[in-house]
């Protein structure tokens, strides 16, 4: 298996719980919880931190990541940017300012989500995010824009700073719609999905492959998921099945709905597999959808032992998967546990891009 890039999730956005739905006040977003998982998967030897980004939920993502940067000596940081937020020249200056504080070392993690009090149509939507890419890259490769779109008018030439490299950070992006993956095959560099069987990650790749090909483009892959691991299979059973034990159904359905793309067709494929799976929620052998009754987005995990965990991710890259982006409950313990039991056995390195 030729190396892939292992990533953590740093839980910005108020996701961190012992038990799902049971809120923790000592879990809750705050620079000192959320800077402590960052430095553990640097101190695991994690490549990469996916930093989320919500609008309700938790912390600011650039702020946070610009106070933990200059404290990190090797690890990524994959940051979230929500297209839409902010003005591309300016984003551009942003994002070339983070990678100068992490010497070189930035990653950007696309979101095409609505914005906070506006919602748009998904073509609409889709086509603000392709022009904020396409914008950003220009300039953080050194080119100058002039640039007439349905949402942005601009001509500038790019900013003083420019990354290290000189080259626009590599572009992670994902979403399961006809336009999100129109975006991902003209725009993105690594194309992420959500978990789901072997057989649809396999016709998902094979899709994507080809239309990034029918544009004289290559894509890589990446696969977010959960991770429930422990000495023994039965162990990692009772602990997955111990972290819904207090949730209410409720309950669980306010947090999924609280997402600003609560019903993308990406979560909609989320509860798909809910719905398919067995009376313990499993959907296939050591894939568990259970975890998705508290939560929007990813809503899978990888549960079992240190070498089924180990099998299935090894799975997944004999598929095309490159990287993945793998988070547990709690983040910080769970981080310790993986990188202690799992990530030793792993022949991994940040992805080459571009």
């Amino acid at each position: 298996m030729a190396p892939v890039e292992i990533s953590w999730f740093g839980a910005l956005c108020d996701d961190d719980y012992a038990q799902l739905g049971v809120a923790d006040p000592s879990l809750a977003s705050s620079y000192g919880h959320c800077a402590a998982i960052v430095h553990e998967a640097e101190r695991c030897g994690f490549d990469n931190v996916l930093l989320p980004s919500g609008y309700t939920l938790g912390i600011d993502t650039t702020a946070f990541a610009a106070a933990v940067a200059p404290t990190l000596e090797r690890i990524r940081l994959l940051v979230a940017v929500r297209c839409g937020e902010a003005w591309p020249p300016q984003l551009a200056r942003q994002l070339a300012t983070l990678d100068h504080l992490l010497g070189g070392r930035l990653t950007v993690n696309i979101i095409s989500s609505d914005l906070p009090g506006q919602t748009l149509a998904s073509a609409s939507r889709y086509g603000r995010t392709r022009e904020v890419m396409g914008i950003v890259r220009e300039l953080l490769d050194g080119r100058s824009v002039q640039h007439d779109g349905a949402h942005y008018q601009l001509a500038v030439d790019p900013p003083r700073l420019a990354t290290m490299s000189g080259r626009c950070p590599p572009y992670y992006f994902g979403g399961l719609s006809e336009d999100a993956r129109e975006v991902a095959a003209s725009d993105a560099d690594v194309y992420l999905m959500w978990p789901d069987t072997e057989p649809a990650v396999r016709s998902l790749i094979a899709d994507l492959r080809a239309r990034a090909a029918a544009r004289g483009r290559t894509l890589r892959f990446g696969y977010r998921v959960h991770v429930v691991v422990r000495e023994t299979e039965s162990a990692a059973r009772r602990a997955a099945a111990d972290l819904v034990r207090r949730l209410d159904d409720g309950v669980g359905a306010a947090l999924r709905a609280r997402s600003l793309d609560a019903t993308s067709v990406g979560v909609g494929r989320q509860g798909e597999l809910r719905e398919a799976s067995d009376e313990d929620g499993y959907v296939e052998p050591n894939l568990w959808t259970g975890i998705g009754r508290a939560r929007s987005g990813c809503g899978a995990a990888i549960v079992g032992d240190p070498e089924q965990v180990l099998a299935k991710l090894r799975r997944y890259a004999e598929l095309g998967i490159d990287a993945f982006i793998l988070s547990g409950y709690p983040h910080l313990d769970e981080c310790r546990r993986f990188g202690e039991l799992v990530l030793p056995e792993l022949d991994h390195a940040p992805l080459a891009l571009r």
